[in-house]
């Protein structure tokens, strides 16, 4: 049976309410681009990294540039998060169980460094992560496998010995693109099924029994 060496925890939308205020962000620089944000922009906008979010507002309104409609984003973003950024239901009774069991725990996020380590040193700052990784720590973000295989390969560990949580299509796509067992606990977007990925309305019902249920198989050598 394959052995849970560590629980990689997605960060917005999974372990602390943030996916609300990242929408709000979103809004309202559209709204200075000249676009009003309907659901439809929603898969360029949940789960995905702000340089990808600035890139989709630049090209449906027309207006602004990249990096500084990416640096606005950021900067706004930070502001919200830096006035709190609640838990999810059920996240610290999870935590708090897997720290209990031993079981190793990182934070795999799309956000900038800057919105982690607010968050990390905020909200999340009593939690003992075993690693922390940003969307700056990868060459490539979600919904690429790199930050997934980037912790598991910091943490020591193979990735299918690991059950990434996540919240997102893209999220839940990269953990799955890096071999890891996927737990999606949804949030603002529908997530597709496939084959290795669980489903839980919440983490309220989530237990280490529930993530060693999520393990895949070694891959064949």
């Amino acid at each position: 049976m394959t052995r849970l060496a560590a629980v990689l925890f997605d960060m917005d939308g999974t372990l602390v309410d943030t996916e609300v205020l990242w929408w709000q962000t979103t809004v309202e620089i559209a709204a200075d681009l000249g676009h009003a944000l309907t659901d439809a922009d929603a898969p360029e906008v949940v789960g995905r990294a702000v340089e990808d979010t600035a890139a989709h507002l630049v090209r449906v309104s027309g207006a602004g540039d990249v990096r500084e409609v990416a640096r606005v984003l950021t900067e706004s973003f930070f502001g919200r998060v830096e006035e709190g950024a609640p838990m999810r239901p059920g996240a610290q009774q999870l935590l708090t169980a897997l720290e209990a069991e031993g079981i190793p725990f990182a934070l795999v996020s799309a956000s900038p460094r800057v919105v982690v380590d607010s968050v990390v040193g905020g909200s999340l700052a009593h939690v003992p992560f075993a690693l922390t990784l940003s969307a700056d720590d990868t060459s490539l973000t979600k919904p690429h496998p790199d930050p997934y295989r980037a912790a598991a390969a910091r943490l020591g560990v193979e990735p299918w010995n690991c059950v990434a949580v996540e919240d997102s299509p893209d999220g839940a796509a990269s953990a799955e693109a890096a071999g890891c067992g996927v737990l999606v606990v949804p949030s603002l977007l529908e997530v597709p099924a496939s084959p290795v990925r669980t489903f839980a309305p919440s983490l309220t019902e989530v237990t280490s029994a529930t993530l060693r249920d999520c393990l895949v198989p070694a891959p064949r050598s």
